[in-house]
């Protein structure tokens, strides 16, 4: 069967939302064909803007840039918790047998609905992840959890701290996660750029097989 790709990015664009305090977006087109014979576009932002990873520098003084991680750790086998309708997602007994080192967890909440019509609600109201589930993930040896809200916790981001830590990167404000729901194979690749910060926006794809 021929592999398919399912595409979990937001787009970027002047409409995207923004998580309240970040640095405005702002897209520009510099040059156009007719007056100049090409098409050129600026583009400035921070860098937790739609669909993005975050790296241990983003809460740790001594934490790693995205471009010290080696591509493996935004790339491995998928897992799709469905964690709809809970507003703390907490640990299951069945995660034990769904879950290995390495993998790329994905947390489908249902959430991603709100991303543009309803910011307020999407970036506000939330469910985020139990202490329990938090530590079941780096007990496990993960090295990438997705999610489609924006965060796994809220200040002060006590999970995020714990996760990144463990050298768990965090691949928030997906989408179309719904597209997985019954798959048993597939792998996640999330590739950010090589910044020298703490974070970057990324192109998620799930790849079935």
């Amino acid at each position: 069967m021929k592999s398919r790709l399912i595409d979990l990015t937001h787009p970027l664009n002047r409409d995207t939302p923004l998580f309240p305090g970040d640095t405005p977006l702002s897209l520009n087109q510099t040059k156009t064909s007719a007056a100049d014979g090409y098409n050129a576009f600026h583009l400035s932002t921070g860098l937790h803007t739609g669909t993005h990873v975050d790296a241990s520098l983003h809460l740790q003084p001594e934490g790693r840039m995205v471009s010290a991680y080696p591509p493996e750790n935004f790339c491995g086998r998928g897992v799709l918790l469905d964690v709809r309708g809970q507003p703390r997602v907490g640990r299951r007994p069945e995660y034990d047998a769904l879950v290995s080192r390495g993998d790329a967890v994905l947390l489908y909440t249902g959430f991603n609905v709100y991303f543009h019509t309803d910011p307020e609600r999407y970036f506000s109201a939330y469910p985020t992840l139990d202490d329990g589930l938090c530590d079941f993930f780096c007990q496990k040896g993960i090295t990438l959890l997705g999610m489609d809200t924006p965060s796994p916790d809220y200040p002060p981001f006590d999970l995020h701290v714990k996760l990144l830590t463990h050298n768990i990167c965090l691949l928030e404000n997906l989408t179309n996660l719904k597209e997985l729901c019954g798959l048993s194979c597939f792998t996640v690749m999330a590739l950010p750029l090589p910044i020298d910060a703490e974070a970057s926006p990324v192109r998620a794809v799930a790849i079935t097989t």
